[in-house]
């Protein structure tokens, strides 16, 4: 039983406008970028999809296509499961009743995508999954009208998930239909006999509770000799840092100076370290090597960086930058790139660069 689904032509974007904001939308666009071969072309096809260029889009299994302003034909070929792929997907989906509530209401759960994962069923496109195909001249791969109807087609991802299962080869209805005969598992018997359980052994401890209690003040009595606000300092801080290993398991090794900044920040101590205390509070260890280390990123991370700059000026003039290894100054801003993948953004303040904010993964979010 095929399935084929119709969507009207995408009218112009504003500018700045955002292509994928699920994760799953967002992981159709990474693929389709890894995929890519000309960064140039990737540019173009967002400003063909913002500018409304693309046409009508049909989705059937294993496939998307459409007709762009120009009379191309252009379709992207999407690898289709194979049916002993589409048992172990269905067994997943009615394993928890939730996820199939949960993809009639746009959502797609991720542990369904983790648990179909470790069922070897890939819901998700990774690089070489996708095949672009167009009538156009150009030899890109993808060339700019695959590239843009790539990108509009995680807008319809976005809104329905089951647009991606068709992709895969199956339509809702299909699907549907194909839970609604499946037998729900049994549960498990209650019980072990006791000559099993007994020959098992002591089983290990559970994992400790979640650990969410709040200091309690020392409130110590003045002592001759003793700094008490000091102690009562110290004493929050090491149940802090306690809270952090129960919490995380594993505790971050930090400098004498990187712990000063930490303190300051957590207690509202005056160090003189006014600038250090808020890169630490917008970014922890990250934010502070942000604001005081120079450092040479990889290219293809500032190459990555530069096109979702440009991305969030399509239809307008992109901002001038000014790069100085992992500082780049746009006007009276400058992001820094962290070791953590992240940027950081910074404003003058009587000619020295001060933390302005949290960090984020795309530039142009804090710049636009």
């Amino acid at each position: 039983m095929n399935a084929v689904r119709g969507f009207p032509a995408f009218p112009s974007q504003r500018a700045g406008a955002r292509f994928a904001t699920s994760w799953w939308g967002r992981a159709w666009i990474q693929a389709i970028e890894d995929t890519s071969l000309d960064q140039t072309l990737l540019r173009k096809g967002r400003t063909y999809a913002k500018a409304g260029q693309v046409g009508p889009i049909t989705v059937s299994p294993g496939r998307i296509a459409a007709v762009s302003e120009s009379e191309y034909d252009t379709v992207v070929h999407v690898e289709q499961l194979a049916a002993p792929d589409w048992e172990r997907f269905l067994d997943q989906v009615a394993a928890k009743a939730g996820h199939i509530a949960a993809l009639l209401d746009g959502d797609m759960p991720h542990d369904l995508v983790e648990d179909a994962e470790d069922a070897g069923v890939p819901l998700l496109p990774t690089v070489g999954e996708l095949e672009p195909e167009c009538s156009c001249p150009d030899w890109g791969h993808p060339c700019k009208h695959a590239a843009a109807l790539c990108y509009q087609a995680s807008w319809l991802l976005d809104a329905d998930p089951f647009v991606l299962l068709l992709m895969r080869g199956r339509g809702e209805r299909e699907l549907i239909e194909a839970l609604q005969g499946r037998d729900v598992p049994a549960p498990e018997e209650a019980g072990t006999p006791a000559a099993v359980a007994f020959g098992l052994g002591v089983p290990p401890l559970p994992g400790p509770p979640p650990f969410d209690v709040a200091f309690a003040p020392l409130g110590l009595e003045p002592a001759p000799g003793v700094d008490v606000a000091a102690l009562e300092v110290l004493a929050a801080s090491a149940a802090d840092r306690a809270r952090e290993l129960l919490l995380t398991g594993r505790l971050a090794v930090l400098t004498e100076y990187q712990d000063r900044v930490r303190l300051a920040a957590a207690h509202g101590l005056d160090l003189g370290l006014e600038a250090a205390v808020q890169a630490w509070r917008y970014g922890g260890a990250d934010g502070l090597e942000a604001l005081e280390s120079a450092w040479t990123p990889p290219k293809q991370d500032l190459a990555r960086a530069r096109t979702l700059l440009r991305a969030g000026w399509e239809g307008e003039h992109p901002p001038e930058v000014e790069a100085w290894r992992n500082r780049w100054t746009i006007g009276a801003r400058q992001l820094r790139y962290g070791r953590d993948g992240r940027w950081y953004p910074f404003t003058d303040r009587d000619g020295q660069w001060w933390p302005a904010g949290p960090p984020e993964r795309d530039p142009s979010a804090l710049v636009s």
